[in-house]
């Protein structure tokens, strides 16, 4: 059996999307003669817990832990809510204060790549020691953070085991990066050590097809893409809700604000006493103030539920409920190689999907190819309001269903499959 040492941040009790790829291929390695041994942080800061996954953890599972110091702890300090939204994702342009400001450029320009690098000395050193007397056939760094890629290409360098990176997110191409307020020199230490990672290691895998095409104009290293999946039965809910759910699951940032779905499902309420009745508009996840003041200016209040954060048992059910599943990406080009992990659930979930993001979106042809719903780019608001009305038409009449296929191929055990066969040629 191929031993893999797998480095990743978020691990159970971690919750939100981060934690489930690797949990997940961790769950069906053995399947194809691969062991995992897993080395995570033994006291991280993560924004999102969800301890119900540690049930998921395979047994006889080898996890290796090692301390690690992060700022956000110190930031806390002065502020733990700002310390809170700035750690999940949650960085608004619009009204950031002085200290606000003040944290992201302390945490943009002296923590890079990011706020976990000072956690790469002291990895390396513990698992050179480890790997000594525990060898292994594979390593494998999964960012971000992408600071574990700087753990892998030390071990590479020490070892010269062969070394797997995992982007389930873009570097230097992702959004949040502008708001970081970076300097020159701290762009261009990002993209030094970006062409680093990726010309000394061995192998990429990528979650979508347009960040493969990034990295193949930066290196000419072998690159697959193995998107995210899911890994719930595929069973319809025994009852959908009564009302005319709109459900979203996962965070709603400052910036993924869409205002002309507000904007559309506001006129809809205005105009139509049926739609008024029945429509509600369901959140769960983090979601930022700015979201729901503009959700609420736009005559929603009564219409709207927010959950809250939910454990992934509880948004699988919300979502197999649910009348309609709602996706947004930022109308952004560096948004385009995004694929939400969420999707494959929505999709699994057989209920329809409604897709807003940007033009030449890698979202819109895994929608189109699985008819597992309609991609909107943002300039559509005449087309949204119809299909939402023509699915509202099926809803009353019991009829909204979906023709889904091909959904199987995003299901984690295949996706696993294709894993394994990238680790078993690296040797």
């Amino acid at each position: 059996m191929k031993k893999v040492l797998i480095i990743t941040y978020y691990w159970p009790p971690a919750g939100g999307p981060g934690v489930q790829r690797w949990l997940k291929f961790v769950k069906y390695l053995k399947d194809f003669d691969i062991e995992p041994i897993i080395y995570v942080p033994e006291n991280p800061h993560y924004p999102l817990r969800d301890e119900s996954l540690i049930n998921e953890i395979p047994e006889n599972t080898t996890i290796l832990k090692q301390p690690i110091k992060e700022p956000y702890g110190f930031a806390k300090i002065f502020s733990k809510k700002k310390t809170q939204k700035i750690s999940s994702g949650i960085i608004s342009e619009k009204k950031q204060g002085i200290l606000e400001k003040m944290m992201l450029w302390v945490r943009g320009n002296f923590f890079i790549p990011d706020a976990r690098v000072g956690w790469v000395k002291p990895s390396v050193k513990f698992l050179k020691v480890y790997l000594k007397a525990n060898p292994v056939d594979v390593i494998v760094s999964s960012g971000p953070p992408h600071s574990l890629h700087l753990i892998g290409m030390g071990l590479k360098n020490e070892t010269g085991i062969p070394w797997l990176t995992d982007f389930r997110d873009p570097w230097t191409t992702i959004g949040y990066h502008k708001k970081l307020r970076l300097s020159k020199r701290s762009q261009m230490k990002h993209k030094q050590f970006e062409l680093n990672v990726l010309t000394n290691c061995d192998a990429v895998i990528v979650t979508s097809p347009s960040t493969k095409r990034q990295f193949e104009n930066i290196t000419d290293k072998p690159i697959t893409v193995i998107t995210n999946g899911f890994d719930v039965a595929l069973k319809p809910a025994k009852q959908l809700d009564d009302d005319f759910t709109i459900s979203h699951i996962g965070s709603l940032l400052s910036e993924r604000n869409p205002k002309i779905l507000w904007k559309v499902l506001s006129e809809m309420v205005k105009e139509n006493e049926d739609f008024a009745s029945k429509f509600k508009l369901q959140l769960a996840g983090t979601i930022s103030d700015e979201v729901v003041a503009s959700i609420e200016n736009h005559g929603l209040k009564n219409h709207l539920k927010k959950f809250g954060y939910v454990s992934h048992s509880e948004s699988v059910d919300l979502q197999k409920k649910s009348q309609v599943l709602l996706m947004i990406e930022i109308d952004s080009k560096e948004t385009q190689a995004i694929i939400p992990g969420k999707l494959f659930e929505y999709m699994a979930s057989g209920r329809p999907i409604l897709a807003l993001g940007p033009k030449d979106s890698d979202v819109e042809p895994l929608i189109n190819s699985t008819q597992s719903g309609t991609f909107f780019e943002y300039s559509q608001e005449r087309e949204i309001k119809i299909k939402i009305y023509n699915w509202f038409e099926l809803y009353k009449n019991k009829k909204l269903v979906i023709p889904s296929q091909g959904i199987e191929a995003f299901s984690r055990k295949n996706l696993t499959k294709k894993l394994a066969e990238v680790l078993l040629q690296l040797h």
